[in-house]
């Protein structure tokens, strides 16, 4: 093959390639204003505070555990857990066995211990 018709093999994809993507290119509006609602005096000002302001640079939990709100006093939740850990069928699910149901025939420990005080 000789190089011109390989020149123009070649040239014809590219072109089609250039022309696609020249017909996706956008307008430029050039540079927009900025609109605020502050002055600039404002603006320097908040500048200022938060470059003064302490820990700022502080990533979250580094400075220890967080504070919780608090829901239920603390012996209310050890009872329930302490209850859910010594329920005789914890780990029983409905598909645990083929075509069963989960009945509890078995006294949960807790309340054994009840009825005997």
């Amino acid at each position: 093959m000789k190089l011109t018709n390989v020149m123009k093999i070649v040239s014809v994809p590219v072109l089609t390639l250039l022309l696609a993507a020249g017909a996706n290119a956008e307008a430029y509006d050039g540079v927009h204003n900025a609109i605020s609602t502050k002055t600039r005096d404002d603006v320097n000002s908040e500048a200022v505070r938060t470059a003064a302001a302490p820990d700022q640079n502080v990533v979250r939990g580094s400075r220890g555990p967080e504070t919780m709100a608090v829901s239920k006093e603390r012996s209310l939740v050890e009872a329930e857990a302490i209850r859910a850990a010594w329920a005789p069928d914890q780990n029983v699910g409905s598909g645990s066995r083929v075509n069963s149901k989960v009945i509890s025939t078995m006294p949960h420990p807790a309340d054994r211990r009840a009825k005997a005080d």
